[in-house]
Formats: C-alpha cells, structure tokens, sequence
C-alpha cells in the first residue's frame, strides 16, 4: 500500500487534522529526518546510505558519529595518502549540525561537522620506522546541497504525505577549513594544513513502493575531490592530484522504523608529490554493511562494518572500520502537531 493523499483529501479543522495525523507520526517525523548533516561522514566509507534523502523544509538535525578504523592511511585525510607499510588505528568522534531549505521550489541544505579524536600507530618516514600519534580537534567541514531534478522541496504536512522521491538529483560543495591542530614535525595529523573540498551529484532512485514498510532506493555518489598543497609537510611541500570518489548504495525497509543496506566504495586518483616525488595513485574498492533504527519520532540510530578489497600489496589502501550513529531531528510544525496530538 502506498500513502499517498490527494489535497481534496487533506482534513481543514483543526480536530480532524489532528486525527489523521496520529496515524501518520511515524510517516511523518520519518520523513522529517534528513541525511543532510554530516558532510564526508566516513571518508573511507563515503557519505553513507539515505544521506541524500529529503526532509521538511525547517528541520534541524544534529548528528553524534562515534568510528573506529585501522590501516594504512590516516583516516581524517580525505586524498587516503598511502603511507606504504604503515599501520593506524584511530578513534573519531564527529558532531555537527544540519538544516534543511528550499531555494524557491527546490529541496536545499546546508551543514557542519566538527572532527575530533585520536590516531596513532607505525610509520615509515624517509625509510625509517617511527611511532606517531595525533589527537585534538581536526578541521571543520561546511556542506552546500541543491536538489535539481525530482519532486519538489517538502514545505508543509501535505507535502510530506504525498512525497515520493521518484528519481532525484542533486548537487553539493563541501570545503574544509584549515583550523585543526597540525604538527608539521609529523605526517601523521588531525588537521591536515591545506584547504580541501569537493563538488558531487547524488542521485536517489526509488524502487517499487514507497510505503515505510518496503521501501528500496538505489543510490549513487560521483563525487571530485580537491586539495590545495601542504607546504609544510614534515618540512616539505605535498601536492595532491584530484580524487574522483564514486559510491552506491541498496537500501530496503524490512519493517517500519528499521532498514539495511549494501554499499559499495570506489577511489581513484588522488596521487600525492612530495618535493617532486610522486606516489602511486589510488584505485581501490571497498564493501560495507548498514543497518539503521528509528529509536523514537525525534533520534535514529545507525551502525555500519565495512572493508577495502583487494588491499593486499603494501601500495595498496587498506581500511577496516566500525561506525555508530545517533541522530537527533525536530522540527518546529511537528513538535506542535504531536502537542496537539497528546491534547
């Protein structure tokens, strides 16, 4: 069944209103929740599943991100520079903050995610192994995104009840900015000392029923991503080429409230030059797992195992990692309905 609405159905009294709604509250604050606010959530798993579905237009969102990984490449830079035999293990944490828009008729966001934690391990620097660690706040990441094909921004409760995404697309620009605590005697670092950002196109593409129950999207992530140089990298200057980032991702609802999914990573690119000595460019995949659950009408947890493949040869980035989310979302019209709904 899908719930679908026609607007000569949609109630004018302020008591009917209110009764069509309490069947609808997990529907509604559902589809309140936006993916929207954590830009680059895990950069070795990509943005994530539903990252690009829409809410309605208000929504705040306030994301915590706990992860853990292990590899061979430091974890907060988003180029995954190589550092050969080298071997981390980091824990991040992540909080941000996210609002939904609409640019005339057209679903937009805006965002912030503030990294922090602590990484360390061994690293093989001009020929030499060393013990590195790194720890404090790293940079922030503010995020644009545009809806500009597919339904309409979601102004209002009708909106919501009518809302089908369809086929979508959108545009984003994500930049960081180069505040974190950087320690140019190390190439192991939170910060990393350079401005870096992308330009994207997420596409959503809606199969079969869109009621809570069932609902499957396959998703997609072309993505560039741009540094500038480091010039103070262990006392010398890093250049990076463009890194061309591509991800997928099926989802499907195996009940109201809880759904899972396949995701698929592919990195090319990113090549790094140290004083003129160029590395090997990347080419490499990943595979993740990702399970979400809607705690109550206003939090959402979710959590995710993934891996690269074909990581076996020293050049080649190798990345494993846990990640739980907890997400928390209102919105000003809702929190009023559900007043009015306990009335």
């Amino acid at each position: 069944m899908t719930y679908v609405l026609e607007p000569t159905e949609i109630p004018l009294t302020r008591t009917s209103f209110t009764t069509r709604l309490a069947g609808w509250p997990r529907v509604v604050i559902g589809l309140a929740v936006i993916a929207l606010f954590v830009p680059t959530l895990a950069r070795a798993q990509g943005d994530g599943a539903r990252f690009y579905w829409k809410g309605l237009t208000g929504a705040t969102v306030v994301p915590i991100v706990f992860n853990m990984k292990s590899g061979n490449t430091n974890p907060f830079d988003p180029a995954h520079t190589v550092l050969g035999d080298s071997n981390f293990d980091a824990s991040l944490m992540m909080a941000g903050f996210g609002r939904a828009l609409a640019v005339s008729d057209r679903a937009a966001s805006v965002s912030v995610l503030f990294p922090m934690g602590s990484l360390s391990g061994q690293a093989v620097v001009d020929g030499k192994a060393a013990t590195l660690s790194a720890g404090g706040f790293g940079d922030p990441m503010l995020q644009f995104g545009l809806n500009f094909v597919g339904p309409k921004a979601i102004k209002n409760i009708p909106d919501i009840l009518r809302y089908e995404p369809g086929f979508s697309i959108d545009v984003i620009a994500s930049l960081a900015v180069p505040i974190g605590e950087y320690n140019n005697e190390q190439p192991l670092n939170i910060g990393q000392n350079r401005w870096y950002g992308r330009i994207g196109a997420p596409v959503v593409w809606q199969l079969g029923s869109w009621a809570p129950e069932s609902r499957t999207t396959l998703e997609f992530l072309p993505a560039l991503w741009f540094f500038g140089p480091n010039n103070d990298f262990v006392g010398k200057t890093m250049k990076t080429d463009p890194l061309f980032q591509l991800e997928g991702h099926l989802t499907h609802n195996f009940a109201k409230g809880f759904w899972a999914s396949l995701d698929a990573a592919w990195y090319s690119g990113g090549k790094a030059t140290i004083d003129g000595v160029a590395g090997e460019k990347l080419n490499n995949t990943g595979l993740f797992f990702t399970a979400g659950y809607e705690l109550n009408e206003n939090a959402q947890l979710t959590v995710g195992y993934g891996s690269t493949l074909n990581d076996n040869d020293p050049s080649d980035l190798r990345m494993n990692q846990f990640r739980v989310t907890l997400v928390y979302f209102w919105h000003p019209l809702i929190e009023g309905m559900k007043r009015l709904g306990g009335n």
